[in-house]
């Protein structure tokens, strides 16, 4: 008998982090359907012609795939973009855009296919959000609240669907050298007022991005998070921060508005990470850089200045040098 073949659905895969993750995934086996607003797909993938704004599209689409395949064992939600700007001088309709497309896209996403893997009692669901709804980017407040509003979405739903059998996590990209950076909608209105801020901050996280990863590593981590059998980690929702290992130090923390970056050591993690309650924190762990000691290492702690919040307990777990890491 011919073993039935697993089937993956993904938005915006006609590109970038999306394509890359597509053809990782038509590698590991899987039937691939690519939803997206192009005419034409990548090949190996099934195209369906589709709109994350427009939720008829959407319900059209898993229809038409339930006719070929009758289950769906993975959605990964990748349909978004990006605009910057001051907040003051953009437009409202802009910034409902934004989260149309990048967050409820998804959550329209989410609704078609949910009840497909409820009825199945399996499935997996990966949002892929952003570094920037950890670390806030000033002059990209509206993507970096899209992103933000995906990560609290993401533990919600994986605590809500966990006993159907269905998991949900959501990955967080860094800087990806992609054709995003092109495509972000900039406003420069209101760069006079700021004194130039607007045009120097995203210049400089432009320039970033093209020398961030390559989408072919994210694509490939994003699609074996998606394939593992069984979670490495404790709970369903996961959030992973992949962060470009030659990004200076003192990048990071800029980003989040003077956060305190210290060295410490795995003693003090285990110590620190060992109690039921935490202070918000977000590791790094790299690789160690040539000619230093063997093996990983711990080099980085970042803690932002004004959280007073508490989270639960997390389980570390050291990365590849291309996607040195992070969990939530």
């Amino acid at each position: 008998m011919t073993p039935v073949k697993k089937v993956c659905v993904i938005t915006g895969g006609t590109s970038g982090i999306g394509l890359c993750t597509a053809q990782a995934m038509l590698e590991k086996g899987y039937t691939v359907y690519e939803l997206s607003r192009r005419a034409e797909g990548a090949p190996g993938m099934k195209h369906i012609m589709a709109d994350v704004t427009k939720e008829e599209t959407l319900a059209a689409a898993v229809q038409e795939i339930l006719k070929q395949e009758d289950h769906i064992d993975v959605l990964i939600n990748n349909a978004g973009f990006g605009i910057s700007g001051a907040v003051e001088f953009t437009k409202t309709e802009d910034a409902q855009h934004q989260l149309d497309v990048n967050f409820f896209g998804m959550v329209r996403m989410n609704r078609q296919v949910l009840p497909v893997m409820r009825r199945q009692c399996h499935g997996r669901i990966v949002n892929l959000s952003s570094v920037a709804g950890a670390i806030p980017i000033p002059f990209q407040t509206y993507y970096s609240a899209s992103k933000a509003a995906i990560n609290s979405y993401t533990m919600a739903l994986a605590n809500e669907v966990k006993p159907f059998g269905i998991q949900v996590c959501c990955v967080q990209p860094g800087d990806i050298r992609t054709g995003f950076t092109a495509a972000r909608e900039k406003n420069p209105e209101g760069d006079d007022v700021y004194g130039g801020r607007i045009a120097r901050s995203v210049a400089g996280m432009e320039r970033d991005e093209q020398n961030g990863m390559a989408p072919e590593k994210a694509g490939a981590f994003i699609a074996h998070v998606a394939d593992k059998k069984a979670h490495q980690y404790h709970r369903p929702a996961i959030q992973i921060l992949l962060l470009p290992r030659q990004n200076p130090p003192g990048q990071n923390a800029e980003l989040a508005g003077r956060t305190d970056l210290r060295k410490i050591k795995t003693k003090y993690i285990k110590k620190r990470f060992g109690t039921r309650k935490m202070p918000e924190a977000f590791l790094i762990l790299q690789k160690s850089p040539a000619g230093g000691p063997a093996g990983e290492k711990l080099q980085k702690l970042i803690t932002p200045r004004c959280s007073s919040k508490i989270f639960r307990p997390i389980r570390i777990r050291m990365m590849p040098p291309a996607s040195s890491a992070f969990a939530l």
